[in-house]
């Protein structure tokens, strides 16, 4: 390919001048495009440093600007003695669809499998049972699984379900059958849900559960479904792995509201 030259922006004129992008920049919009095209592929290493800037005509120092940008935007990881790596996509959780956690990633094409850490009838806690307005001391399904993304654990999920759905749907696998699904079995017909999603540093019990250092960045979300009756029919609380999970809304008129507030204790 032509490369960009040191003294000239893309169209010949002086870089950073008369509203030219500064030379790095287009660097980085060409590498960018070159990703995106699948020139180079996720996991795989861009060409050396030396080779790049040769390419772009450039020196060590602007092709290393272009880099740290393409790394701050997620796209590459810049690993010491090694190289530059396409970085591989992030799994995003989506705020839009009103589906289980695992079908939404495994249909971004991730591999997801379920790990069903206990499903027994439990006294429901405060924080559940203000959710399903159900009294103090009732007792409900709680369903707690790992969810491990591409091999690794990346959320822990506990989820609540009342009755008389809890007997209905507690002898389903839900290592291989989505709470969705079996709740959809047992004659519920899903229709909303409402969910808040804050970042939160993880909690010991839970981090030991997902392998990883209690403290670390995560996302807690707190999901309440409704039947068509407009009863909340489970309750979820997950946490998800800040480093491995990213959230993603798409708007549109009639298709999600979406709305950011303040977080409150």
């Amino acid at each position: 390919m032509g490369g960009i030259q040191e003294g000239q922006g893309p169209g010949g004129g002086t870089a950073g001048r008369g509203g030219n992008p500064p030379r790095y920049r287009t660097i980085a919009d060409d590498l960018a495009r070159r990703i995106r095209e699948e020139e180079f592929r996720p996991g795989e290493a861009l060409p050396a440093q030396r080779d790049l800037s040769a390419q772009y005509g450039v020196t060590l120092m602007t092709l290393r600007q272009a880099l740290a940008g393409l790394q701050e935007s997620g796209l590459v990881v810049q690993q010491a003695g090694r190289g530059t790596f396409v970085s591989a996509p992030v799994p995003a959780y989506r705020l839009d669809t009103l589906r289980s956690f695992a079908a939404d990633l495994r249909e971004q094409g991730h591999p997801v499998t379920t790990e069903v850490l206990s499903a027994a009838m439990r006294p429901v806690p405060a924080w559940a049972a203000e959710r399903l307005a159900l009294p103090r001391g009732d007792r409900a399904l709680r369903l707690e699984r790992l969810r491990v993304v591409s091999g690794r654990r990346a959320v822990h999920q506990e989820s609540w379900v009342p009755e008389p759905w809890a007997q209905r749907v507690r002898g389903r696998d839900f290592a291989r059958t989505s709470l969705y699904e079996a709740l959809a079995d047992a004659g519920v017909e899903v229709a909303r849900a409402s969910e808040r999603v804050v970042g939160e540093d993880l909690p010991d019990a839970v981090a030991r559960h997902l392998g990883v250092d209690a403290g670390r960045a995560a996302f807690r979300s707190e999901r309440t479904t409704y039947d068509s009756g407009d009863v909340a029919v489970v309750v979820d609380r997950a946490w998800m792995l800040g480093s491995l999970l990213e959230v993603r809304t798409e708007r549109a008129r009639s298709a999600v509201s979406v709305s950011w507030g303040a977080v409150t204790p």
